[in-house]
């Protein structure tokens, strides 16, 4: 560690508070954390759409997709899954919702990730694990480098993300039969990474101090590799100077 680093991180325990969870969120590594989060992930769905939930028995391809990551939320008590999230990149490729809308031009040009299947637990700790999900998703993408996220919400969960300042990719706001969530109409909303922190500051987002200056050792997140096998991380202090946005260790399989 640098003294660049060394200063920052001591700004970071000056002005950010640490907050541990009754909960762990991890990257799915194994076989039986990806049956966790699909356990989960149908047990959601099943709940609000039935007819999707059957289809969600079993992992799906995108599942074991190198540009896919699957976010595990797990109780510290028994280790029971209490929710998921998948995240999708199109660093190379294109997006799940990609299969069903044509993308404004300027969109395509920029690096994006879609979040899919989040499904949480039917619970009062259920609010939480979602928005600690939605911090996962922010916090690996802003550590990747990737510009936008992008998502289909279908109302009227689509206010939930509008709460957060994403905005409709089109001007009439018309909701979109999507492919891979059953012929189901959704909005389809972006927000822009760079600019998150100071939106949120602006608009007195409730959510800013528990996103951006609150660490969580509960969180894990590590950025997808590179072509060179490398993570595609930014520094912390690369990321929002003095936020709590922090990069874990690189996971290395075992040989």
């Amino acid at each position: 560690m640098d003294h660049s680093e060394s200063e920052h991180l001591r700004f970071l325990d000056a002005t950010c508070v640490t907050e541990r969870l009754p909960f762990t969120v991890r990257i799915a590594r194994s076989d039986e954390d990806l049956a966790k989060a699909v356990s989960i992930r149908h047990s959601a769905y099943s709940r609000h759409l039935p007819r999707l939930a059957y289809k969600l028995k079993e992992p799906e391809a995108y599942d074991q997709d190198p540009s896919c990551v699957v976010f595990l939320a797990e109780s510290r008590l028994d280790g029971s899954p209490l929710g998921t999230i998948r995240v999708h990149s199109a660093r190379s490729g294109r997006l799940p919702l990609e299969q069903s809308v044509d993308l404004p031009q300027w969109l395509k040009s920029q690096s994006r990730a879609e979040a899919t299947r989040l499904g949480v637990i039917d619970a009062g700790v259920g609010r939480v694990v979602k928005h600690v999900l939605f911090k996962a998703y922010f916090s690996y993408c802003l550590l990747a480098g990737i510009d936008w996220l992008v998502i289909a919400a279908r109302p009227p969960l689509d206010r939930q993300y509008r709460s957060l300042l994403f905005h409709d990719l089109f001007e009439d706001h018309r909701p979109v039969p999507m492919h891979h969530a059953g012929g189901i109409a959704h909005h389809v909303l972006a927000f822009e990474v760079r600019t998150a922190e100071a939106r949120w500051a602006e608009a007195q987002h409730p959510l800013y101090d528990f996103i951006v200056r609150t660490h969580h050792p509960d969180l894990a997140i590590s950025p997808p590799l590179d072509q060179h096998g490398e993570r595609a991380a930014q520094r912390p202090s690369e990321a929002y100077p003095g936020s709590a946005m922090r990069v874990s260790r690189p996971f290395r399989q075992a040989a």
